[in-house]
């Protein structure tokens, strides 16, 4: 197929089966025809199942030597799917300070349950006599030779009987109101999910309950920018204590903290502190922190300031040829006696 599966799915090429799956997730529940009124979104789900796929085939090995074969444990035979009624899935959006540290959050959905009136029949009331669709009433149809046989969708009668349940319409279910109250996990990424068994449809005598899915989605912090586990941002520094080596402070998902700067040149630097990005979870390490400081420079100066700026300038000047050997370079050719 001549795609590139990881555009499709929005992801790096150096990025993780895991990485593959949450993309996966997220744009599926953005495009499922049952979900999304684009005239494009069948086309749309078939190309990121197309995509998804042709990763996870790339993801396993070709080629198996016959000895290599000989020593493998038969894989187990895959597990049936269990029949129950219809899944639920939903997205619940937290703040990112909520998805790192792990919170609770009301929920609000409504599911089907039976139909009161009825007991999920779909039958009460009188009844009542509709034509049947397929032979307008008339009890006969055409057949591939065009000869009229017997309608075989209402046995030739060419009618139905019926007590349809005027609450529900005939389908025998109502809609549930339903209110919990989630506890989301510290850690958990943009696309992961939570399951709750038995909170989707209500199952009946045959079949159990489904399941309701939760998809995380993370609001869009205004300081933060989270790409995987590590943290970017941006923050502006007095040039002064870029050239002094001041102390700092930082912000952080855990809180604020102090930073020594090195002294040395007024220009943009990225500063790099592993392990103090977004939290960790399970088997994956927390994120690094990626902090880009602008230098800014006085806009307007007191009397005062000035005065020890001054200072500090001249300062400077009695030691031009260590602290500023340009203009000491400058100064010995031009301005010597």
């Amino acid at each position: 197929m001549n795609i590139d599966p990881f555009l499709i799915l929005g992801v790096a090429h150096d990025s993780t089966p895991a990485d593959w799956k949450r993309a996966y997730r997220r744009l599926a529940m953005r495009w499922h025809p049952d979900r999304s009124h684009d005239p494009q979104a069948t086309e749309r789900f078939k190309e990121i199942n197309a995509a998804y796929e042709q990763l996870l085939a790339a993801d396993q090995p070709d080629v198996v030597d016959e000895d290599s074969r000989a020593d493998e444990t038969p894989p187990d035979e895959p597990e049936q799917p269990v029949a129950k009624a219809a899944d639920i899935r939903l997205n619940i959006e937290v703040s990112l300070e909520e998805a790192a540290t792990g919170c609770r959050k009301p929920i609000h959905y409504f599911r089907g349950k039976p139909c009161v009136t009825c007991d999920g029949s779909g039958e009460a009331g009188m009844s009542r006599t509709r034509f049947c669709d397929a032979c307008h009433g008339s009890g006969r149809v055409h057949d591939a030779k065009r000869a009229l046989v017997r309608c075989t969708a209402c046995g030739g009668r060419g009618l139905f009987t019926e007590r349809i349940c005027p609450d529900c319409g005939g389908s025998g279910r109502d809609a549930d109101d339903v209110s919990l109250e989630i506890s989301i996990p510290p850690g958990m990424l943009p696309g992961d999910e939570l399951r709750l068994a038995g909170q989707g449809e209500p199952g009946d005598d045959e079949l159990p309950a489904g399941d309701l899915y939760l998809t995380l989605v993370i609001a869009a912090h205004p300081l933060y920018r989270l790409n995987g586990r590590d943290l970017h941002f941006a923050m502006p520094v007095s040039a002064l204590a870029m050239m002094a080596g001041a102390d700092i402070e930082l912000p952080s998902l855990s809180g604020i903290f102090k930073y020594s700067l090195e002294a040395g040149v007024v220009e943009p630097r990225q500063l790099y502190l592993p392990g103090k990005g977004y939290p960790g979870r399970g088997k994956h390490r927390a994120g690094d922190m990626w902090v880009d400081l602008l230098p800014v420079f006085p806009v307007k100066l007191s009397a005062r300031q000035r005065k020890l700026l001054l200072q500090a300038h001249a300062a400077l000047l009695d030691d031009a040829l260590d602290a500023l050997p340009e203009i000491a370079d400058w100064r010995a050719a031009y301005l010597a006696d």
